[in-house]
């Protein structure tokens, strides 16, 4: 696999030199140059009616410039009395026109002001909530799952991974378009938009207390990039990667990754299988969707079945897992269950069933 050279990664790290924002999911509220405009529409419903009010009764004022007050003065006196500005040019003089300024005039402008200032306060208690938000998340977050791209494999991935049982309060996702972090925030999951190959980025996402990373970008090269720093922040997590060509999963092994997924084969092995048995390609459809139908899933050896055969067991066993091996169902070594083996089974998928995670690191060749 051919790397980009020293000017292509340069390049590449001044295309993705923007703010790193991290994006908490949060209930649905009205936008917020929604809020703005809404504001500044009663501020204008208040100059308005005062305006009329004044102009209702402009015979008790009197202008210093002219002696009478037209609707013109009158929206112009509305707007630097609220404002508190107020040059004194035009003034009330009837009995009448200051009662109506000490009982109308007054309360509107206090209103007026609250709307203005109510406005900026909101704003600015906003970003402190956020920021108080934000410290107690990074506080919190421990043992969380990295989802690094949230495109069809990442976003496949982690849905696969919830429906065992995973919070989704336990999953960041990271990924250079904020349209795309916007989405993942829609569905639940913190975000940090940012390029996943600088180390900075992969920090604001806890990378270094993470347990489990998904590496998952649009490119190979990106990929391992990001696996190489994944690794160097955090020795003892599980990271599992994805790449489309298959030539290039032996370079993502050697940059840290315990698991490498190539993606174009293993569709291409599907479509294989379905032309030979459409049945068969759709039991193996079925058995990699997670939650429904039949799922395969990896469990300890419960006290019970330890002594016991792999087909002795209530569920149908298709491998075990003894240290760093995975031996077949019929592999004469495996002899009795221990209960330090896991069994990968095939089970019928019901609802709330959770899968023992395994946190033991995978093999690395």
């Amino acid at each position: 696999m051919k790397l980009p050279g020293h000017d292509a990664i340069a390049r590449q790290a001044d295309e993705h030199l923007v703010t790193h924002r991290v994006k908490l999911p949060r209930k649905a509220v009205e936008r917020p140059v929604r809020q703005v405009v809404k504001r500044l529409l009663m501020a204008l419903l208040v100059l308005v009616a005062t305006a009329l009010i004044v102009y209702a009764d402009h015979e008790g004022y009197n202008d210093n410039s002219d002696g009478s007050v037209d609707l013109l003065d009158a929206f112009y006196y509305a707007t630097v009395t609220l404002s508190t500005t107020g040059y004194g040019d035009i003034t009330p003089v009837s009995d009448s026109a200051r009662l109506t300024n000490i009982f109308v005039i007054t309360p509107l402008r206090v209103l007026f002001l609250i709307i203005l200032v109510g406005t900026t306060l909101e704003v600015l208690t906003e970003r402190t909530r956020e920021e108080w938000r934000l410290t107690r998340w990074r506080s919190t977050l421990r043992d969380h799952t990295v989802v690094i791209g949230f495109g069809t494999k990442g976003r496949s991935a982690i849905q696969t991974v919830c429906a065992t049982g995973l919070q989704k309060e336990q999953v960041v996702v990271i990924d250079p378009s904020s349209k795309v972090i916007d989405a993942a925030a829609a569905e639940g999951y913190a975000g940090v938009t940012g390029d996943a190959t600088r180390s900075e980025v992969l920090k604001r996402a806890e990378v270094h207390r993470a347990r489990q990373i998904i590496v998952a970008p649009q490119r190979d090269d990106t990929a391992v990039l990001v696996t190489l720093t994944a690794r160097q922040l955090n020795r003892g997590a599980k990271i599992v990667a994805a790449v489309r060509e298959e030539e290039n999963a032996p370079l993502l092994k050697q940059s840290g990754a315990d698991a490498v997924i190539t993606s174009a084969s293993a569709a291409g092995r599907l479509l294989g299988l379905s032309v030979l048995s459409p049945a068969a390609g759709m039991v193996m459809e079925d058995l990699i969707q997670q939650g429904s139908g039949l799922d395969i899933v990896e469990r300890p050896v419960v006290r019970a079945e330890a002594g016991k055969g792999p087909r002795e067991t209530d569920d149908l066993v298709v491998s075990v897992v003894r240290g760093h091996r995975v031996l077949g169902y019929d592999d004469p070594s495996i002899g009795a269950l221990q209960l330090t083996d896991r069994l990968i089974t095939i089970v019928r998928a019901t609802p709330g069933a959770r899968v023992t995670p395994d946190l033991r690191p995978l093999p690395r060749d």
